[in-house]
């Protein structure tokens, strides 16, 4: 187990996103030790903005000290207005090895739901099954972009082993919860080559897949055919989830006129 590099306080902590399936979000930690190098759209926009400057630098989380306090201001000035907080759009919940970050995320989660707000959790880490026990509404997800270990490795070099990931997700299904997975940033065959039957085969039990392609790469847009891989993609997605029931969302530019 690691611990946090530091501690740093925030003057807020809840608000609205422009991600297009999100609605309020927080961040209570700065960087994370995944490591992803898709790149990581979060790590380039907090050195665009000069929060961090360095790879290393940015593997080396910290986390809010004050979050707890933020929210307990917060909640009853916006609680009318959130239908749900996501859990996280630029650090992980839940980050693998970081018992600090998941007893705040738990705690933030807890404190939420007090007030019947829906949290919607998305990690590269281990969902603990302790989450089970929590509002029936909340939303537990994992990112998998691929079954091959050494492909995660080599992309998500601090995160979650694909399996471990998918273990934990199960569990909380088993359990009654409401499941979800993020396939994106989906890669190319220039990257890996590899079936996207057998992950949406592997997350077939969850209620909601969403999928999105790579961005911000420029091997991805270097491979002639992305276009007409990502629509074919989209589609497998579709049918595939169409077939059984579950919700689905293609990300915004997934698809487009090749």
């Amino acid at each position: 187990m690691m611990k946090v590099a530091g501690y740093i306080e925030r003057k807020s902590m809840l608000y609205q996103t422009g991600v297009e399936y999100g609605d309020y979000t927080m961040n209570h930690v700065l960087g994370c030790s995944h490591g992803c190098k898709y790149p990581c759209y979060a790590f380039l926009l907090k050195k665009r903005f000069g929060q961090v400057k360095t790879y290393e630098e940015w593997r080396s989380p910290f986390l809010v000290s004050n979050t707890l306090e933020l929210l307990e201001k917060e909640i009853p000035r916006l609680k009318d207005k959130i239908q749900s907080v996501q859990l996280c759009f630029t650090t992980d919940p839940f980050m693998y090895g970081y018992p600090e970050i998941q007893d705040m995320s738990i705690a933030a989660i807890r404190r939420l739901n007090e007030d019947h707000i829906k949290c919607c959790i998305l990690t590269k880490g281990l969902l603990p099954i302790e989450l089970k026990d929590l509002y029936s509404e909340n939303e537990y997800g994992i990112t998998l972009i691929s079954l091959d270990e050494d492909y995660r490795k080599k992309t998500e070099p601090g995160a979650a082993s694909y399996a471990d990931r998918l273990a934990a997700l199960k569990s909380l299904h088993e359990a009654g919860c409401k499941t979800w997975v993020s396939i994106e940033p989906y890669p190319t065959p220039n990257l890996i080559n590899q079936s996207l039957g057998e992950i949406l085969e592997a997350v077939s039990f969850v209620d909601k897949i969403i999928f999105g392609r790579t961005n911000y790469s420029k091997t991805v847009t270097e491979y002639k055919e992305n276009k007409h891989f990502y629509n074919e993609c989209a589609e497998e997605v579709i049918t595939f989830c169409e077939e059984r029931g579950i919700s689905y969302h293609i990300k915004a530019k997934t698809q487009t006129e090749e």
